[in-house]
């Protein structure tokens, strides 16, 4: 290495692009780009630079500080041109963000979202408030729908057995096609798309399946409401949706349904539920919710009593409910084990007691039968048409789907199928694994594959269409409650070539060049025109009928919904009898469950690295899916116990029905015995660079007989171990009072009771005092209610969205170097097996008043300002992280590497451009969402008046659909966070360290039945 000038080379690569992405000077050796640099710039040494070896060797002899700060630390971004508009949009402000009202599918339905776009590119997701159907808030899937849109890997060129053919050539080859199946009726043509609510798409295929009278179209969605659409069917004799009305509910029975996070209303179940239980403004009382299901749940967690069993046993356990109840023609069944008699007989008594306010529910992947009895059991309760309605089905075609895609899976093994059209599907991944799809599919002469990405079905198809995002396309939708959105986009789709169902469905009619905006407004001025009495009367606000049609149109897209276009309540009267009693399972099998993972759903979220890396709920897992169940189980299968530091996790194999995946187990305190859980959406093999070969894929094991669960899953142990990213052990605040809760009873006879369980201080006890007084002017500061909050992550993905807060993988997550600002931490109480509380808390930066951040910067990074906030300095900050190891609450993120991807194109029109984008080496946390905050005050000023409460809204804040949290001026008496923040079950977060944090909590108050309760316990803190 004689040969080499160590000045020399530090000044040229101080000049010079380095690599965007490194982890460690290995690595850096090892990088394409630094090879060909060191050969480029010193020839005479190339032989010496020829292996890795020697680089490394070199990279030690130039120092390490040379390589980190001289190569790697500087990225120059390469030169762009920046282009003034010639004429600008009207309506355009530079810098000034604009809202459009559309909706995003979930299931087919309608997730109703306000769309903040900056030049015409979207950047964020919020709720519309003013919809009918949610009242406003969003879920994880709505607020990573901008990376999805944004996502490199997404498909961009139309293709024919893998060579690229223009959109005109496509239409002219699906035209030949259905000119032959016309000749033949269209026997030989099916269309499989997932469940459509679109009257457009709807009135679409049908007008397309009348000139094919052969030809069928087939729904199928991995996550089915199959069981819920045969139960109604089994009683109604029809097809009904079932819509509740929790409001109303003073008691709520749960049948394995999770319902605030799970089925098409969830939204809006979870904000009725929440409301009754606010205890705010004087409310004394609250609903109470009994939940039996087969695993932890979102729902279980809110529960008064949770029971928690096989899914096989929920059936008997309804049984006897109805029995006590007196439900003719129900015939009770013996209690599964660890049920106990007065348990049910007192749950029976308080339904009754509450007839006309009393609801059950029943979970979608549950047999038909418990479907028949939830509805039997409402309509003798008088339930029906009080807290449960019945309105006509919202999906344009219900079916059972499973069936129908049987029946399609049959015919293209009889090789009857010879024109299939699949949009918006991936079935060779998510179809039962015994219909053998992809195997089958290679027998369809033309298969056409809509969709995304070039996913796992595409290779088997002839075919392949990129199918357009919903933010780049123009459609509408049904919500829950059959209120129609249309679904209008501000941006052109990313890539020519992307098109959306309407176009691809209009191909194959006699008008095969419409576009979807065209093919939209016609079908709706059409409905306007002469109305079909489907969608209401059409009226304004007011009542009145539209003068033309472009005033419907714009109120339309302006308000994000069709005026009174919810489906009305039906009359419904019950006919079939409920079958009997199935024969109870052996009590000692093991019980197999299968659920959509809470972050991915059924796999369409794998590339979406926001999603991948958001904590599931209860495990907190990330980028991985996991074997669940109880701690009794793996101590009896002879499991070793997980080490949850190093997260090191026994790898098992587990065999159903012939088959076998193999996963890593991880228990869960409240799961039931004898079951375990497996979630579906992983073991992606063409899903992005992302979602690829992450975790196992439990479709492998799924079949169409059993799609939700089953007995007789064996387990054996691999004898190896997987590790495992989990967050739950990071930033630990163990042994204080972190959630504090009571009963109704005790809250009603005293209600400041959480606030006895921790000293508070005198102000000025403190070594971080700060001598700022608060007296005039802004204070801004949070009250989140834990009585609300469900644990659902929206405010996670929604904080990572609007702050461009970065990825940064398995690997870093397992370091404890995730970057988010909010975590959701879980608290248990009770016995692992049979916890009998379980709490969610999110905690993010508290801006404290007395902060011990600040003492202890030596650069002044972090500062306090006048308004109470806790403010970082970027440019200052120089990485000691001081700050963070004297933050007790833990909330403090550094940034360690260059995670954020400076190059791809895309993704660099996902940033919020009034939030900087971090580079590496400083201290991030929550601020409060402080661009949001002075916009606002921007605003306020210019109309020479102040912030008015609401004006401005938190990320975290606008996107929970409960409203959990509350965000203001706590200087004003009169708003919203400052009235919570007298409530007497208002505290603060380690309040003895008389930090004076400015976010608080309001304590949980749980309402059990005195008859289940065996003693009052007093109040207490949950210590994790």
């Amino acid at each position: 290495m004689s040969n080499l000038d160590p000045s020399a080379l530090r000044a040229r690569l101080a000049s010079t692009d380095g690599p965007t992405y490194w982890r460690s000077l290995e690595e850096l050796a090892e990088t394409e780009e630094f090879r060909r640099h060191l050969q480029r710039e010193f020839p005479a040494t190339a032989a010496e630079l020829s292996d890795p070896q020697g680089r490394r060797t070199f990279l030690k002899l130039m120092g390490a500080s040379m390589a980190l700060a001289g190569v790697t630390a500087c990225t120059r971004q390469p030169a762009e041109k920046i282009i003034p508009y010639v004429n600008a949009p009207e309506e355009l402000v530079p810098g000034k963000p604009l809202f459009y009202a559309t909706a995003l599918p979930h299931g087919g339905f309608a997730t109703p979202v306000l769309v903040e776009s900056h030049e015409g590119r979207p950047t964020k997701v919020e709720p519309n408030r003013d919809h009918p159907a949610t009242r406003g808030g969003t879920d994880v899937f709505a607020q990573g729908s901008i990376l999805t849109l944004y996502d490199p890997d997404r498909s961009r060129a139309i293709k024919e057995y893998g060579e690229i053919r223009s959109w005109d050539v496509f239409v002219s080859r699906m035209q030949t096609a259905i000119a032959a199946q016309k000749a033949a009726q269209g026997s030989g043509f099916r269309l499989l798309t997932e469940s459509v609510t679109s009257p457009t798409l709807g009135r679409q295929i049908e007008e397309l399946l009348k000139t094919l009278p052969g030809a069928k179209w087939v729904q199928y969605d991995a996550v089915s409401r199959d069981n819920a659409r045969a139960g109604a069917r089994a009683v109604f004799g029809r097809d009904v949706e079932t819509r509740y009305r929790l409001e109303q509910a003073d008691m709520i029975l749960s049948l394995d349904a999770d319902f605030i996070e799970e089925g098409p209303g969830r939204l809006a179940y979870a904000r009725a539920f929440t409301d009754r239980r606010r205890l705010i403004d004087g409310q004394t009382d609250m609903n109470r919710l009994y939940v039996v299901e087969s695993r932890l749940t979102n729902t279980g967690a809110k529960a008064d009593h949770r029971l928690a069993v096989r899914a096989s046993d929920v059936e008997h356990v309804a049984r006897a409910v109805a029995a006590t109840l007196g439900v003719a023609g129900v015939a009770a069944s013996a209690l599964p084990s660890g049920v106990e008699e007065p348990w049910v007989v007192a749950l029976a008594r308080d339904l009754s007691a509450h007839r006309g306010r009393s609801v059950v529910v029943a979970g979608d992947h549950q047999p038909a039968v418990v479907h028949q009895l939830a509805h039997v059991m409402n309509a003798a309760l008088g339930n029906v048409g009080q807290t449960v309605e019945y309105t006509a089905a919202v999906e344009m075609r219900p079916q059972i789907q499973v069936e129908a895609l049987r029946e399609l899976a049959g015919e293209m093994a009889a090789g009857t199928v010879e024109v299939l059209v699949m949009i918006g599907v991936n079935p060779v991944y998510t179809a039962p694994v015994d219909l053998q799809f992809g195997e089958r599919l290679k027998k369809v002469p033309v298969a056409v594959h809509v969709g995304l990405f070039e996913d796992e079905t595409a290779p088997y198809c002839r075919w392949h269409v990129p199918e357009a995002h919903p933010l780049e396309a123009w459609s509408d939708l049904r919500a829950f409650d059959g209120s129609v959105t249309i679904c209008q986009p501000l941006i052109a789709p990313l890539y020519e070539n992307n098109k959306s169902a309407h176009e691809v469905v209009v191909a194959f009619t006699s008008n095969p060049t419409q576009g979807g905006a065209e093919i939209v407004k016609a079908f709706w001025q059409a409905e306007v025109t002469t109305p079909s009495g489907r969608f209401g009367s059409l009226t304004n606000v007011d009542g009145q009928p539209f003068p033309s049609f472009d005033a419907f149109w714009r109120q339309a897209l302006h308000d994000g919904f069709v005026v009174g276009s919810a489906l009305p309540a039906a009359e419904v009267t019950t006919s079939g009898p409920v079958p009997p009693p199935s024969r109870p399972g052996n009590t000692s099998a093991v019980e197999i469950t299968f659920s959509a993972d809470p972050t991915v759903y059924d796999g369409r979220f794998a590339n979406n690295g926001w999603l991948q890396e958001c904590p599931k709920p209860f495990s907190k897992v990330v980028w991985d899916n996991i074997v669940v169940m109880s701690p009794a189980m793996r101590e009896r299968l002879g499991l070793p116990r997980p080490d949850v530091l190093e997260q090191w996790a026994p790898l098992v194999t587990v065999r159903w029905k012939g088959r076998e995946i193999t996963g890593p187990v991880r228990e869960q305190p409240g799961h039931p015995d004898h079951s375990i859980n497996v979630q579906l959406g992983y073991g992606r093999t063409r899903a992005g660079q992302v979602g690829n070969g992450v975790g196992y894929n439990a479709y492998r094991i799924r079949t169409a007989d059993e799609p939700w669960f089953g007995t007789g899953a064996e387990i054996d142990s691999t004898g190896e171990s997987y590790r495992l990213a989990a967050t739950q052990m990071h930033f630990q605040m163990e042994g204080r009072n972190l959630v504090r809760g009571t009963s109704l009873t005790q809250y009603q006879g005293d209600p400041a009771v959480a606030q006895h369980l921790e000293h508070v201080p005198p102000y000025e006890e403190t070594l971080h005092g700060n001598e700022w007084k608060y007296d005039e002017g802004y204070a801004w500061g949070m009250a989140i209610d834990l009585n609300a909050c469900t644990g659902c992550n929206a405010c996670v993905v929604a904080c990572v969205a609007e702050n461009n807060i970065s990825v940064v993988g398995k690997h870093e997550v397992v370091m404890g170097r995730e970057m988010h600002w909010i975590r959701i931490d879980n608290y248990y109480e009770g016995s692992p097996d049979g916890p009998h509380a379980v709490e969610t808390q999110p905690v993010l930066c508290m801006q404290c008043e007395n902060a011990p951040c600040e003492v202890v910067c030596p650069v002044a990074a972090t500062t306090h300002s006048s308004e109470g906030l806790n403010d970082m300095v970027y440019n200052r900050c120089v990485g000691t992280r001081y700050c963070s190891n004297n933050c007790p609450y833990k909330v403090r993120r550094f940034n360690f590497y260059l995670y954020s991807d400076w190059n791809t194109p895309t993704l660099k029109m996902a940033r919020n451009p009034d939030v900087t984008v971090r580079s590496r080496g400083v201290m991030e946390k929550c601020t409060y969402c402080v661009q949001r905050i002075n916009a606002g005050k921007i605003q306020a000023e210019l109309e020479d008046r102040v912030v008015r409460d609401g004006e401005i809204v938190t990320a975290c804040e606008s996107a929970c659909p409960t409203r959990a949290i509350t965000f203001g001026n706590i200087n004003d008496p009169e708003s919203r966070v400052a009235k919570l923040k007298k409530e007497p079950r208002n505290y603060g977060l380690l309040e003895d360290l008389n930090t004076r944090p400015r976010t608080t909590y309001l304590a949980v108050v749980r309402n059990p039945n005195p008859e289940l309760a065996p003693e009052e316990e007093p109040a207490a803190g949950h210590h994790g």
